[in-house]
């Protein structure tokens, strides 16, 4: 039997079909991204799952209690901030970004984000990434489409 460094040696020298393929066949239906090292992460992560197992259900258990008691109407936010209405003023919104909070704070002529203002939320997650998001999705303010 091989181990799981072998098994994850394995999918590192796996191109993008294949990586494709191999998620189909450990998740049981398509990636929702198809860049490789997103697949490999994945694919590694379910494979370590499989074998050594996944979380307890007692820490299962303890999760779904956690996120009852979040107490957060992400619903009426995102209307208000896809709408572009000025009624969003004051609205705050915030990510985790390898492992910092990020929070921007709507204000009069644009988005606060640690002491600074900028114009929209696109350039407030370029300044904290240096690369261009959009800046709703870096959020989490959009929806995915279903079928991408």
């Amino acid at each position: 039997m091989k181990t799981i460094r072998d098994e994850i040696n394995q999918l590192r020298k796996m191109k993008g079909p294949e990586l494709v393929e191999q998620y189909v066949a450990m998740f049981g239906k398509p990636p929702r991204c198809k860049q490789p090292s997103w697949l490999f992460q994945r694919c590694a992560w379910r494979l370590q799952e499989m074998r050594l197992g996944g979380l307890s259900e007692v820490a299962k258990k303890r999760l779904e209690e956690l996120i009852a008691e979040i107490d957060i109407d992400l619903g009426a936010t995102r209307k208000k901030i896809k709408s572009g209405r000025r009624d969003t003023l004051g609205v705050t919104v915030n990510r985790v970004w390898k492992g910092r909070i990020i929070t921007a704070t709507s204000v009069d002529g644009g988005w606060e984000h640690d002491g600074q203002l900028y114009r929209s939320l696109t350039a407030v997650a370029k300044a904290v990434t240096g690369a261009h998001w959009n800046g709703k999705h870096f959020f989490g303010l959009t929806k995915r489409e279903a079928n991408r």
